[in-house]
């Protein structure tokens, strides 16, 4: 079955490919400019304000799904997650050693 998606593609995108969002393709496209726009200071200003709101979301959701866990377990957590077990592993041993 064939989908057809180009009256779903925003204006000067790819036709057929469905986007990857709710938002309208006109406001879309405003947002667009507007960060074409911006100094380069306001678009490192946003890149970080969403890597900061992305990594929160991440710990509140491994929060949600550690009921009882410590800060320092969840935070363990992510590291595995993000960077690897070795170094999580890693993390474990100097926490429990500043523990001491």
């Amino acid at each position: 079955m064939v989908f057809q998606t180009d009256h779903l593609a925003p204006r000067n995108r790819m036709p057929g490919v469905v986007p990857l969002t709710d938002t309208d393709p006109e406001a879309a496209d405003v947002q667009l400019e507007l960060l074409r726009r911006a100094s380069p200071a306001r678009r490192l200003h946003l890149a970080l304000s969403l890597s900061r709101s992305v990594l929160e979301l991440s710990r509140e959701g491994l929060a949600r799904r550690m009921p009882g866990a410590t800060v320092q377990e969840v935070g363990v957590r992510f590291v595995a997650l993000h960077y690897g077990a070795a170094l999580a592993a890693e993390l474990r041993a100097h926490l429990a050693d500043r523990a001491r």
